[in-house]
């Protein structure tokens, strides 16, 4: 399962540390696998266990000026920094569900209005309707601007006509809507 531990360890920890990125790169082909498969282990995907990887090598080469190498091998203290990497990434996953549920929960009503539903509706049908009687010319502005988000300049080319005339007849078109509504309200 792993490349053995080689008695260089020290002296590829040193020179790491010295900034060789030969050395950090031998060390990373000699106990990436067994580091991965641990994670992997510890956070259950195969994605996690690639992120920890690499969170726990770079960890290991912010520290590695101030390691003072215990034993023969690297590995028992890549394991600790692996190991407490999956706990920060297991936490920090729980805390996201648990966020996410609670803006899940806030962003539902808490009952469905029908009244306001209907009334939704039939407000969009007016809408529709008084769209219809507006000039062929009106109701392409409308659908572009109003329907499909294009910006002004789009829908003048889209349509052939100046970036002003869109302009201005969309904000005719959505006073003339405004007050129709206003009315119908009243």
């Amino acid at each position: 399962m792993t490349d053995r531990p080689s008695p260089r360890d020290a002296e590829l920890v040193a020179a790491a540390a010295g900034g060789s990125d030969a050395a950090f790169r031998t060390l990373y082909r000699a106990y990436a696998r067994p580091v991965y498969w641990l994670a992997h282990s510890l956070v259950g995907s195969a994605a996690d266990a690639e992120d920890v990887l690499q969170e726990t090598f770079l960890a290991a080469w912010r520290k590695l000026p101030g390691l003072e190498l215990a034993g023969d091998s690297l590995l028992p203290w890549l394991v600790t920094i692996c190991r407490f990497q999956c706990a920060n990434r297991i936490r920090r996953q729980q805390r996201d569900r648990t966020h996410t549920a609670a803006a899940v929960d806030e962003a539902l009503p808490a009952t469905v209005d029908v009244e306001q539903q209907v009334m939704d509706a039939a407000l969009v049908e007016r809408v529709i309707a008084e769209v219809g009687t507006l000039s062929p010319l009106d109701q392409d502005i409308f659908r572009l601007c109003a329907e499909q988000g294009y910006a002004y300049a789009a829908a003048a080319a889209e349509l052939g006509v100046s970036h002003a005339v869109v302009r201005n007849r969309l904000s005719r078109i959505r006073t003339r809507l405004r007050g129709s509504i206003a009315a119908e309200r009243a």
